[in-house]
């Protein structure tokens, strides 16, 4: 009993801070037209309430006056005209009160979109701002998931919460003033219990269901996530023909989410009946009441329809009360996990003294550096290296040596845990991170696109340029002539991903956004790795031309792209095992020459398939011509 004792007080302390989170969006300091919208739109549903309470006297007054006991002396002398004006007087009092609450709804609808608005740009920002780490360790389709059904749940409860919870607690409290004035303390007695067993149902079968809800939204959650999965991997799909494979995975989240979603129904069922059972219960005793009171002769028909019509009207806030309640507990469900994404702190943040990065000439500094990205595994153990301005330095190594680290700790997706880098005698760790990147280009070995056009993706290295520096920047990366033989040209769409375009065509619309950023520091990370010998010699002359009076990093596989470098590093376990150019390491005859030599063993054998290959195919289509006679 005290561990669920102490869930319920966790869930209510987590529901409490999810409110207090969520005031700033309610109530926005920085916009006081919004502030004087709510002001607004509390005011006119405060008349509206009051209003819908005069409703129930028209209707007894009505109805005393066409049966003759109407009690002049207990009417305004404007009602004295007679039942049919009391009548029309009923009815323009349902009117103004429905009229009122349109216009509330109106005036609120900008404060509940910019709450939405706001908390959702924010949680897009934040997200950019997280570590490489976080990114890498979610699940994109869940993230988004979480995104879109937070910034659903933010409206439901900004507008609930303003505008019916404590209104409603308003109308409640009027109308048991009114029964208990108008009729004695019984009355009030009996609406009072009926409230009470009413609200307590609610609260504990809404609690119920909320788990339920969690259920469901868990379920959805790995569906789409397993969906969104399966489709940015299409063609590894189609490569090992799993599409069965990934149906039944993506079929058993969605019957999870069917058993969820069938309980969330039948439970809102019961609840709906239980809610149903108890004020009808309670409208009952009332009546009753009020029958044998008429029998008595101690009320009129008018008194009688009165308390039904009170009875009627108070079911609906009641039931709304429910309802609303219903809402706002899916609804912080459904933010909890976007204000946890915002309760995420930043891995990588700018020191509170940070500057702006100068760059004077663009020389790199690696001192002493350690790296890990798990304490258990060291990648790299005291790393030492410069890369003066305007040079070439490549970094080569066996899988797993650290290579591509080193470029995320440049770029300052990670920091050190010992040593220091420096560009121009400056830490890293002590400039902003976004003057850091702003310096530096990066050419990856994965280009992934933007899906949308070719111009947008090139331009994205520099969004303030003009079409013709889009196009010089094309051309200089050689794929100007490309973009220009398709028949959108730039305005090409390139898919998601850019899978409609080939792996050299996509690297080369990577050259040119970074010629467009015109960066004083470039990296090339593994830039032709995935790519043919023959596509490779192509970029790589971009590359050279790109990485000309530039300081450049280069993160190697290939070694016949980085023969031209000024020094070449080799890493082993973490640790530089050798370093020089590119002769004097193959006269060493060490890991370099090793590697050196099992590359060209690897590209001779290549270029012999592709003869033998030709040989074929030529063979194939002299097979069928007639010998000459």
């Amino acid at each position: 009993m005290a561990g669920k004792d102490k869930t319920v007080s966790s869930e209510s302390g987590k529901t409490l801070q999810t409110i207090v989170n969520l005031w700033p969006y309610m109530w926005p300091s920085d916009r006081p037209d919004l502030k004087m919208r709510v002001v607004w739109a509390t005011l006119f549903l405060l008349i509206a309430k009051a209003v819908l309470l005069l409703v129930p006297y028209f209707f007894k007054w009505s109805t005393d006056a066409l049966n003759g006991k109407i009690d002049a002396q207990g009417i305004l002398p404007l009602f004295m005209a007679g039942a049919i004006a009391l009548v029309v007087s009923y009815n323009i009092a349902r009117i103004a009160q429905a009229g009122l609450n349109q216009l509330r709804d109106a005036l609120f609808a900008s404060v509940g979109q910019y709450a939405v608005r706001q908390l959702a740009y924010k949680t897009f920002v934040h997200l950019h701002k997280l570590s490489l780490r976080f990114h890498l360790e979610r699940r994109t389709g869940g993230l988004s998931r979480v995104i879109e059904r937070g910034t659903k749940g933010i409206e439901t409860i900004v507008r609930f919460t303003i505008l019916n919870s404590v209104p409603t607690l308003i109308e409640f409290l009027l109308t048991a003033v009114i029964f208990w004035w108008g009729y004695g303390l019984s009355y009030l007695l009996v609406t009072a219990v009926t409230v009470w067993i009413y609200i307590w149902f609610t609260v504990k079968a809404s609690d119920w269901r909320i788990n339920i809800r969690r259920a469901m939204n868990d379920s959805d959650t790995d569906a789409n996530t397993k969906a969104i999965d399966s489709l940015l991997n299409f063609e590894t799909v189609k490569y090992f023909g799993n599409e069965d494979m990934e149906a039944k995975r993506f079929d058993s989240s969605m019957a999870r989410y069917e058993k969820s979603a069938t309980q969330v129904w039948t439970s809102l069922g019961w609840l709906n009946f239980g809610q149903a059972v108890i004020f009808g219960i309670g409208t009952l005793i009332m009546m009753v009441m009020s029958g044998l009171a008429v029998q008595r002769g101690e009320q009129t028909i008018g008194d009688f329809v009165f308390i039904n019509a009170m009875l009627i009207q108070l079911a609906i806030p009641l039931n709304f009360i429910g309802f609303v309640y219903r809402e706002i507990r899916q609804g912080l469900t459904d933010i909890e996990s976007m204000f946890d994404l915002l309760e995420v702190d930043a891995e990588i943040e700018d020191s509170p003294n940070a500057r702006p990065l100068a760059v004077a000439n663009g020389a790199i500094s690696f001192n002493n550096v350690h790296f890990a990205y798990d304490p258990a595994r060291q990648i790299l153990k005291g790393i030492s290296f410069d890369v003066p301005a305007g040079h070439t330095v490549a970094v080569v190594g066996p899988s797993g040596a650290g290579k591509s680290t080193i470029s995320r700790l440049l770029y300052r997706f990670y920091d050190v845990q010992q040593g220091t880098i420096t560009i121009d005698g400056q830490d890293v760790r002590e400039v902003t991170q976004t003057s850091l990147r702003a310096a530096i280009g990066m050419v990856p070995q994965d280009t992934v696109l933007f899906n949308d056009t070719i111009a947008y993706n090139i331009r994205y290295g520099r969004p303030s340029a003009s079409q013709e520096e889009v196009e010089r920047a094309a051309d200089i990366a050689q794929v100007g002539h490309f973009i220009k033989s398709l028949p959108e040209g730039y305005k090409a769409m390139v898919g998601e991903r850019g899978l409609k375009l080939s792996g050299g065509e996509k690297q080369r619309v990577a050259i040119a956004r970074t010629i467009l950023k015109s960066p004083p520091i470039l990296i090339l990370d593994e830039a032709t790795s995935a790519l043919d010998t023959h596509t490779e010699q192509e970029i790589q002359s971009a590359l050279d031309e790109v990485s000309k009076n530039r300081t450049t990093l280069v993160i190697a596989h290939r070694l016949s792209t980085v023969v031209g470098a000024d020094e070449i590093i080799v890493l082993k376990d973490g640790g530089i095992a050798e370093r020089g150019k590119h002769q004097d390491l193959l006269a060493r005859n060490g890991l370099y020459a090793s590697m050196w030599n099992r590359q060209l063993e690897a590209t001779q054998a290549e270029e012999t398939l592709k003869k033998v290959r030709e040989t074929d195919d030529l063979g194939v289509v002299t097979r069928g011509v007639p010998a000459a006679e």
